[in-house]
């Protein structure tokens, strides 16, 4: 085998999924990300299988606090998952190629159906700390795109259309579940900036100008990514700070674990009965 350095990306991700398949040799259609203080999702999945990140050949490691780092294969709602306790994200120093490798597996394991999730501040004035916010469109702030580069024929085409990042169906399913359970959603538009630091009220104004409804720091890379490969994509912010005029204050990443806690059981509600109806 040649050296580590020399192994292109089609092999790494090759590498990865061969060393998954030994672990669990079934296709698993449905895949889910957890985002910041949101994993606790977890404890509603029949667990089969945990296999830590740094096991993986070619996977990134989480770095951020609340990341666990695992990959769960286990079966939610009567359906068979694999889920990502722990995302990659620009600010920790990866490459885009690097932040979105897992997905790249994931599709290569049969997974057409993706669920991610985040942790985001609000900008539309009527949100409120807690509150779930269901994804129907982003604004792509990143100053690199993952496709960026030579591209990888046999996992999508050149141009992938991006009009309809999210999939209409999956938010009248998770909109309908919402609505059963009593629980309040708001449907709107994420933008995605690279990070680390939060933004300046200046730049709240402008994103909020642009048409954003949320601002976070991760999401819309894997999206881009799963869209490449055709994937059908839901995504769910849940609001952990608020950034509209006269609710900006210094937060800590305590008060946004926190504000995560409150609105993780109701994301986890939402997701359970959308994948219960896939």
């Amino acid at each position: 085998m040649r050296a580590e350095a020399q192994i292109d990306y089609l092999e790494q991700i090759n590498h990865a999924t061969k060393y998954i398949q030994e672990i669990y040799q079934s296709n698993i259609d449905i895949g889910i990300i957890l985002g910041t203080g949101l994993g606790q999702l977890i404890q509603n999945i029949q667990v089969e299988h945990e296999i830590p990140y740094e096991n993986i050949p070619f996977f990134p490691v989480s770095t951020v606090e609340s990341h666990k780092g695992k990959l769960i294969i286990g079966r939610l709602s009567g359906k068979q998952v694999i889920a990502m306790q722990g995302r990659f994200h620009y600010y920790e120093g990866y490459s885009m190629k690097e932040v979105t490798f897992p997905v790249r597996v994931l599709k290569m394991l049969g997974v057409n159906t993706m669920i991610v999730s985040n942790a985001a501040g609000g900008l539309d004035p009527v949100y409120s700390v807690g509150d779930l916010m269901i994804l129907n469109d982003h604004i792509d702030l990143f100053p690199e795109n993952p496709l960026r580069g030579k591209n990888l024929d046999t996992l999508g085409v050149r141009f992938p259309d991006m009009s309809e990042p999210y999939s209409h169906r999956m938010i009248d399913i998770a909109t309908a579940v919402a609505k059963e359970e009593a629980i309040h959603v708001n449907v709107g538009v994420y933008a995605a900036v690279q990070g680390p630091n939060l933004e300046t009220r200046a730049e709240y104004k402008y994103l909020r100008t642009i048409g954003a409804d949320a601002v976070g720091m991760s999401t819309v890379p894997e999206v881009i990514v799963g869209r490449h490969m055709e994937m059908e994509i839901f995504a769910v912010s849940a609001i952990t700070d608020l950034c509209s005029p006269g609710n900006i204050k210094k937060v800590s990443i305590a008060e946004v674990l926190a504000a995560a806690a409150i609105a993780e059981p109701k994301l986890s509600k939402v997701i359970r009965g959308l994948v219960e109806r896939l």
